[in-house]
């Protein structure tokens, strides 16, 4: 008797622990009586799910390119790219800038993985009629979902750009010695973080909330994972602007926004990204890939094994810049102009 009331008071005990610190509390979905304001345009997914975005630039009838924009972690679709509006005009830009899943007011996707990343981005073109091809910008974390279009609907491509596109330290072709070195230079709670949502991601949730240890660097404030060049560039940034897109990022819950989109970064792929084909072997289009040198987010040195890998695939280092480099002095109209007019940008500015 007294072994069955043991017995039982374990499972109750494992069974509060799982719904305190392991199980992820339920999303806030927008809309809900409980859950956020929705306050964007949405479209319904065939899944049932929605989708939140914003259109900017020119006048999509009138656009003579049109782009969808692929937000990075911790953001939303008002992280859109600053050009300038002369250029948006003269060459009549129209960008799509969507809510990724469980972000802003974008549903969650409880089946998230690289591929539903692609599957929303085709099924957000086709909904708002921009065409039967279009250019895609994956900027950090929204370079996988880039990588992602790339190799599953390449065929809807105009042209693509990874700006400072994040990385998978498990990624098959990549070298062993160069991931090794590359891995050991990152922050140990980095370091965890990211072999925890590898390894064992059913408790990702758990190691992001508990208080023993540092988990993610970047969620923490901890600024030693900015460049110097960085930090300066954070200082001319509009702080409460910043702020505002940071909470309404993860509004519907850090798990469905941050957490799983960190799960489907580092998960294990159906395909390996250095064995995508070239998708544009006629050159109708381009591949271009961003990286700063001095970026202590995303190592270079995945950037070049890719690249090496993937030769045409166009590769502009700044050999200054570090992860926030492309949003300043002129770099997104650089991007733009390589990207839709194929001049070769000026690398030492």
């Amino acid at each position: 008797m007294g072994f069955r009331i043991a017995a039982i008071l374990v499972v109750l005990l494992l069974g509060w622990i799982y719904k305190s610190f392991i199980q992820p509390p339920k999303p806030k979905l927008c809309g809900t009586p409980n859950g956020p304001p929705i306050t964007s345009p949405r479209i319904q997914l065939r899944d049932g799910r929605h989708l939140s975005y914003k259109e900017s630039g020119v006048p999509k009838e009138k656009a003579k390119y049109k782009i969808i924009l692929i937000h990075g972690f911790f953001s939303t679709k008002e992280t859109t790219i600053d050009a300038s509006q002369e250029l948006v005009e003269e060459l009549g830009i129209y960008f799509l800038s969507f809510d990724r899943a469980g972000y802003g007011e974008s549903d969650p996707n409880p089946m998230r993985n690289v591929k539903s990343e692609a599957m929303d981005v085709q099924e957000l073109a086709d909904q708002l009629h921009i065409g039967s091809k279009f250019y895609v910008i994956g900027s950090s974390m929204g370079g996988y979902a880039a990588w992602s279009c790339l190799n599953y609907i390449p065929h809807r491509l105009a042209g693509v750009a990874l700006v400072v596109p994040a990385v998978n330290y498990w990624w098959p072709s990549l070298p062993q010695y160069v991931t090794k070195e590359v891995y050991s230079k990152l922050l140990v709670q980095d370091q965890r973080t990211l072999w925890i949502a590898h390894h064992v991601p059913s408790l990702l949730y758990a190691w992001m909330n508990q208080k023993l240890f540092p988990s993610l660097a970047c969620l923490e404030g901890n600024s030693t994972i900015f460049s110097q060049q960085d930090k300066e560039i954070l200082k001319m940034m509009d702080f409460k602007k910043s702020i505002e897109i940071q909470r309404k990022a993860r509004q519907q819950g850090v798990y469905e926004s941050l957490h799983r989109d960190l799960i489907a970064l580092v998960s294990n792929w159906e395909f390996d990204p250095m064995k995508i084909s070239n998708p544009f072997s006629n050159n109708e289009g381009s591949v271009h890939l961003w990286q700063g040198y001095e970026d202590r987010l995303v190592p270079v040195e995945i950037q070049r094994c890719v690249v090496d890998k993937l030769s045409w695939i166009h590769y502009h280092e700044n050999p200054e810049g570090g992860h926030l480099f492309v949003g300043t002095n002129g770099w997104p109209d650089r991007i733009l102009k390589a990207l839709l007019l194929g001049e070769e940008p000026a690398l030492d500015q």
